[in-house]
């Protein structure tokens, strides 16, 4: 302790000449002393060393302080807690270096300094090589516009799944973020399949402002090129060919209901719930994924009802998290009404009308049932 003390005192007379040399030199001496004892530091001399490293960082002046942090940021061999000091350092021309660069920072230093530091910190932290889910997490959550993109393009960053929604969802007003998550190759498709149509959303509203005449007809080719694309991450993904093998099998064995639909909404099974939905409906398997997806829950009441399904299985579909309608039990009291009231020959006369308006584009639209025409507006995309 008096060694230490000794040192404090050392760094923190600023009224010694040549201070920033002394500061230099202590720095020197307690490195060395933390790394003769490498490993046998009990976590009371680890949290003492921290301190003296504090100390140390806060009083050496800012330009030694950058160059010091360029220095240990690629240094495999830095002091973990010299490192620490230089993270939380106020100065983000000294924190970048180490936050973006150093490997000697833990996820738990990372979330500590993503949760408090500005901006600048969370550039930097976005820059890393590789970013668990709890980071980043952190960083779509406190990070504005730049950070969001950064963290986003960055291959080698994680993300949760509530991640993904997040970031899904701030792309619906930033056409440029859509497309940097829409290219990772690690988003699940039913994310995929809400950033397409938010995606397509804004590209609609773009052109049909600019040739409103034209609007159906942009918005049935956007939809067309959606499908495209869809059809394409469809026969790539391994899940959705492990749904497709076991639908056909239970079709096989004459053993496809709607227990199935129930049991893979419950399960959180994206892709088995809507192909088997798909099959039972007798609908295209991404008017069946729209529909799962679609924030507006009349739409999977009505193919849901075009299956035959109960009410019980509707709920299980409303409250997929992949469909994010975060629905109170008044929402779903009344969805319970609009699905008891709905008839099936009226839902099924609905899908009829959706296959047909994509099938004869130049053919005109005919009269929507009554009291489906939001529903049906929603499932043609």
């Amino acid at each position: 302790m008096t060694m230490f003390s000794s040192l404090i005192g050392e760094i923190q007379d600023t009224a010694v000449s040549g201070l920033t040399k002394r500061q230099l030199r202590a720095l020197t001496r307690i490195t060395d002393l933390f790394v003769a004892g490498s490993g046998r530091h009990s976590n009371r001399q680890i949290e003492l060393f921290d301190e003296v490293f504090k100390t140390l960082v806060a009083a050496i002046e800012l330009e030694v302080r950058v160059k010091l942090a360029r220095r240990v940021a690629t240094d495999p061999d830095a002091p973990a807690t010299l490192v620490r000091a230089f993270a939380f350092d106020d100065a983000v021309a000294v924190a970048a270096p180490v936050l973006s660069r150093s490997e000697a920072l833990s996820d738990s230093d990372l979330v500590a300094t993503a949760s408090t530091r500005g901006q600048g910190h969370l550039q930097a932290i976005a820059h890393r090589r590789t970013l668990s889910e709890a980071i980043t997490e952190i960083l779509i959550e406190r990070g504005e516009p730049g950070v969001i993109h950064t963290v986003a393009t960055n291959a080698g960053a994680c993300f949760s799944d509530g991640g993904f929604r997040e970031l899904v969802a701030r792309a619906a007003g930033d056409a440029e973020l859509a497309l940097r998550v829409g290219m990772r190759h690690d988003i699940p498709r039913h994310h995929f399949l809400k950033l397409l149509d938010t995606a397509s959303a804004s590209v609609c509203a773009r052109i049909r402002a600019a040739h409103p005449g034209l609007a159906d007809v942009v918005k049935d080719a956007v939809t067309e090129v959606i499908d495209d694309i869809n059809l394409e991450l469809r026969n790539k993904s391994p899940d959705h060919a492990r749904a497709k093998s076991r639908v056909k099998r239970l079709q096989n064995w004459h053993d496809l209901g709607e227990r199935n639909v129930h049991a893979a909404a419950r399960s959180q099974n994206f892709e088995q719930a809507a192909m088997t939905l798909s099959v039972l409906a007798g609908c295209p398997i991404e008017t069946a994924e729209r529909a799962i997806l679609h924030e507006n829950p009349g739409v999977v009441q009505v193919i849901a009802k075009a299956a035959g399904c109960s009410w019980a299985t509707v709920k299980a579909l409303l409250l997929m998290r992949a469909a994010e309608r975060r629905m109170s039990a008044r929402d779903l009291a009344q969805a319970r009404e609009e699905f008891e009231r709905l008839e099936t020959r009226t839902a099924k006369r609905v899908l009829e009308f959706h296959h047909a308006r994509r099938t004869m584009r130049g053919i005109a639209r005919p009269p929507m049932v009554t009291g489906a025409s939001a529903n049906a507006a929603a499932l043609a995309g």
